[in-house]
């Protein structure tokens, strides 16, 4: 049975974890999301998998609209988490961004970018 929960031990917070992941991570794009990895090296141990999402107010500038990406994100995260662990390792930092002012019009758009990413990711 699939494990579709996102519990509070998955979610990337601590801002040591954060500094690291973007000090030693590689980014992926598709279409319009990016993503940064960090994944467990013998001179990087990474102790368990944990995950962020984050949207620019850049893009969006109020807080109503970004949250809404954000839950999208999440949402196909938390649905497509054993094929993300199967493309990017089981014992990794990651967090997901959304690089476009457009919003997404349905969460199938935002899916089918994820599922694109996780299996770029896993041919390389």
């Amino acid at each position: 049975m699939q494990n579709f929960t996102y519990s509070r031990e998955e979610k990337l917070k601590k801002n040591t974890e954060m500094a690291l992941l973007f000090d030693k991570g590689k980014w992926r794009s598709c279409g319009n999301l990016r993503i940064i990895i960090l994944k467990d090296k013998p001179n990087l141990p990474v102790d368990n998998h944990k995950f962020g999402v984050s949207v620019s107010k850049r893009y969006f500038k109020k807080a109503v609209h970004r949250n809404r990406v954000k839950r999208l994100l999440r949402e196909c995260y938390r649905l497509n988490k054993d094929l993300f662990k199967d493309a990017f390792g089981e014992k990794t930092l990651a967090m997901m961004f959304w690089v476009s002012s457009e919003m997404p019009a349905k969460f199938q758009e935002v899916e089918e970018q994820f599922i694109k990413l996780c299996q770029m990711q896993k041919k390389s």
